[in-house]
């Protein structure tokens, strides 16, 4: 007689297999995984244009002012590009960068002991208005204020202009940065504590 083969009897593995997963922890990949996917949907790239081409760059420097020249409207370049020196965080950084590299802040003087008057005062000699900045930055004023028409190219000016108007606004930008902590005319309100919110809250 045949000896039949014994069957070897296979002890289950500590844990749970992959075939054996029970459904709620499938489920909660799943929705984790969607979440990923909305966030990531939701997030835009923020164009970049490093250099203009010389047809825009031309008509950027079309700009006129009224006759007392204390006020403008941008030429119909800065819309169809979608104003990007107004509202774009890369070309007001850069602006920023600028207004420091030309040490604008000796002149224009937070603390206005400055020989030209201070951006954080919000007056404004010739206009608030990005084109009328553009101009007092590309030909110079009467009265002290150079021209940097020789020393920065046109996007260098709209950039330099946008970040100059950013100081004397009264509400901030939604596109970093405006005006440093150390300027602002009072607390910032992400930097505040947050039971002074609460106590805020409660009392309305």
């Amino acid at each position: 007689m045949k000896k039949m083969a014994a069957k070897r009897w296979f002890a289950p593995r500590s844990g749970t297999s992959r075939m054996h997963r029970p459904p709620s922890t499938d489920a909660a990949g799943v929705c984790c995984a969607m979440l990923i996917a909305a966030a990531l949907a939701g997030c835009q790239r923020e164009e970049r244009t490093l250099r203009l081409d010389p047809a825009s760059a031309a008509a950027l420097n079309d700009v006129r002012l009224m006759p007392d020249g204390t006020a403008g409207a941008p030429p119909q370049i800065f819309t169809a590009l979608g104003k990007p020196y107004a509202d774009n965080a890369y070309d007001l950084s850069q602006g920023k960068r600028l207004y420091s590299w030309f040490g604008c802040r000796q002149c224009h003087a937070d603390d206005r002991t400055g020989i030209a008057p201070s951006f954080l005062a919000g007056r404004w000699r010739y206009g608030p208005s990005l084109a009328s900045i553009v101009v007092s930055i590309r030909d110079g004023r009467p009265g002290g204020m150079p021209s940097f028409h020789a020393r920065l190219t046109t996007e260098q000016i709209w950039q330099l202009a946008g970040y100059v108007q950013t100081l004397g606004a009264y509400s901030a930008k939604t596109s970093a940065p405006g005006r440093d902590d150390a300027v602002q005319t009072r607390p910032a309100e992400n930097r505040a504590p947050a039971s002074g919110l609460f106590d805020r809250l409660s009392v309305q």
